[in-house]
């Protein structure tokens, strides 16, 4: 009996740890202890401990203190202290592979970006290259006393529940047992499609230190869709990832717009990818074919004579705004959501395409006015899901930080 209480009350410290971190990740402000026990819930004796225990593990540090609080003492904020807490990132992408490293409190540690051509590359050489850019990292943090609380892995592809890639057709890759492979086998990584990983991201102190205010919040609801060589897609719900039974949730790109349309890479007629695609509109648009069209060279060309206004060009990017606008009025009629974010691709053309896009998604929602739909351009957009294979590591710590802790 004296056994079985330990493990509940370790349970339940284990917990409130988890609540009192995730609370400090999400907040815009720094909070005291008082903040604290009164945003959570627990009482101030409660709280105490939890304090002494995050400063003593090297989690948690005191700032200056700030005028006074409610009780006349002075205010003492608590903040993550850098340099102790971090998560990695990997990722294999149709443009190359890297690796980055972050602390809690938000910085990088270090980051290293391998440009390629990833069209039919022999997957055991790409991860044997990944493992190699992992263990530079993981020198780096050894000398600088981090500690890793996991890894996170991010795929162009449908990947399983039980750490299979399922496929991915813009590399070529097919039925991979990803466990087979040393780098993931070694770091625990825990894989998952690079949109969900990129929404991750857009959410405000998922896994890092909040910074300032920005669109979403930390409990938002949201559509993100991936454009990039393909098209991928996320629906975000009270700040979570909805994966679907198996993990293949949001799969955007292969809502047919047009069931008339083109035949798409995956067999079935008109989808979104098909349209509004990177490979396809530079296809379409004639600049370049096959894997060549899915580079980052011919993607600027496109870029560059669609600002010229060149008359193919232009014609392409309007057929593909009407056919991302058909998409996303499906998803948000389905999923009941008035916020949708645009990365990749998309997040690259000029504000007053993305308003004509939003206009478009008003007019066809089933609930507008009523419903205001709002399409925006993500607030992260620098390799957004490297960044949430990170936090998804990350979050290793914040869901259980008594392992972490001595």
């Amino acid at each position: 009996m004296a056994s079985l209480r330990s493990i509940n009350q370790d349970d339940l410290r284990n917990h409130n740890l988890s609540v009192v971190i995730d609370t400090l990740l999400r907040a815009a402000d720094p909070l005291s202890r008082a903040d604290l026990a009164k945003e959570t819930g627990l009482t101030k004796a409660t709280m105490s401990v939890l304090v002494s225990l995050l400063l003593g593990g090297g989690i948690l540090e005191e700032g200056e203190p700030t005028g006074q609080s409610l009780y006349g003492r002075p205010s003492i904020p608590l903040v993550l202290k850098a340099g102790r807490i971090c998560g990695m990132g990997l990722q294999v992408n149709t443009d190359g592979y890297g690796v980055i490293v972050q602390d809690i409190n938000g910085t990088t540690v270090g980051e290293r970006w391998v440009d390629a051509d990833m069209s039919n590359t022999d997957p055991r050489k790409v991860f044997a290259s990944l493992n190699e850019l992992a263990e530079e990292q993981e020198a780096r943090l050894a000398e600088l006393g981090y500690m890793l609380a996991g890894t996170g892995l991010a795929l162009a592809g449908l990947v399983t529940d039980d750490m299979c890639l399922f496929v991915a057709r813009n590399l070529g890759w097919e039925q991979l047992d990803l466990k087979s492979f040393d780098v993931v086998k070694r770091l625990d990584a825990k894989a998952d499609n690079e949109a969900n990983l990129a929404a991750l991201a857009q959410i405000p102190g998922y896994a890092m230190q909040r910074r300032g205010m920005g669109m979403l919040e930390p409990t938002a609801s949201f559509i993100y869709l991936s454009t990039d060589v393909g098209i991928g897609g996320a629906l975000v719900r009270d700040g979570r990832v909805v994966r679907g039974d198996h993990g293949f949730g949001g799969e955007i790109g292969h809502v047919s717009v047009d069931m008339r349309g083109p035949v798409c890479r995956c067999g079935r007629r008109g989808c979104l990818e098909v349209y509004a695609g990177r490979r396809s509109m530079v296809g379409t648009a004639g600049i370049a074919s096959g894997d060549a069209a899915a580079t980052k060279d011919a993607c600027d060309a496109m870029m560059a004579l669609w600002r010229q206004r060149d008359s193919k060009t232009v014609a392409v990017v309007e057929k593909a705004l009407e056919a991302m606008a058909s998409a996303i009025v499906s998803m948000v009629n389905m999923c009941d959501v008035d916020m949708v974010m645009l990365g990749g691709l998309w997040a690259r053309f000029e504000p007053e395409l993305i308003d004509r896009v939003e206009r478009m998604v008003r007019s066809q929602a089933l609930a507008y006015p009523k419903v205001r739909v709002r399409v925006r351009m993500a607030d992260v957009v620098k390799r957004p899901a490297l960044l949430g294979a990170a936090e998804s590591g990350l979050r290793r710590f914040v869901d259980d930080p008594l392992q972490f802790i001595a």
